[in-house]
């Protein structure tokens, strides 16, 4: 049986931020995201966690994915007022960032529990080919090390675009993401959901985990 890819606002929330980065400003670009961004949004009502990846190959470097107890989050006002009123340090960032991918994505969780250290990310090209994963799940859950594995589906309306990306080029397809211990586990199960999937291997990313904050986290600091 397929697993059912989820279209509806109830479901879970992911923003995906999908980018590179000018050189010569990648370290206050990392201390922006650790010392301001990423609690910042972290700490937004309806968020649950925040988490940062960064890999050593592709023209994107950095991937940060915020996770909301529903879509209906990211319409709602305390969301809205972080979204259009930036902070003077992040607007000067993503003015520094490349090629940037900005998606809010529909949850459609499909096996496994935990967050390992490591994560691959296939880009799958269509709703059509995202929803005849099951098989490719499976076998990939087999693999040791896989932890988690998750569909994420773009929604066209409320994922507005970053100044750095081109609207000419811009793609909006669902992804599937795989959690696993370590980066080889991540790859290898990465590339049997492609070759499963009759998916390229170029669509098949890997990344490092950089640091997972828990929204929690933030409303029990001293």
């Amino acid at each position: 049986m397929e697993p059912h890819i989820r279209q509806d606002r109830d479901a879970m929330g992911e923003l995906f931020i999908w980018t590179d980065i000018d050189p010569a400003h990648e370290d206050d670009f990392n201390q922006w995201y650790d010392r301001e961004h990423m609690a910042e949004r972290a700490g937004i009502a309806g968020f649950r966690w925040a988490r940062r990846y960064r890999t050593s190959q592709g023209e994107r470097r950095y991937l940060a994915l915020y996770r909301t107890e529903t879509m209906h989050v990211f319409q709602s006002a305390p969301y809205r007022k972080a979204f259009e009123q930036q902070t003077a340090w992040s607007n000067l960032n993503f003015t520094r960032m490349r090629n940037t991918n900005r998606r809010v994505m529909i949850v459609s969780p499909l096996a496994g529990v935990g967050t390992g250290g490591a994560l691959a990310m296939v880009r799958l090209g269509s709703l059509d080919v995202a929803q005849r994963v099951g098989a490719a799940v499976q076998a990939a859950m087999q693999i040791d090390g896989v932890l988690t594995i998750r569909v994420l589906t773009p929604d066209p309306e409320l994922s507005t675009p970053l100044p750095s990306e081109n609207p000419e080029g811009r793609v909006l397809e669902p992804v599937l993401v795989i959690d696993a211990t370590t980066e080889p586990a991540a790859a290898a199960a990465g590339r049997l959901v492609a070759s499963e999937l009759d998916v390229a291997l170029a669509n098949v990313h890997t990344f490092e985990l950089l640091w997972d904050l828990r929204s929690q986290d933030l409303q029990t600091q001293p």
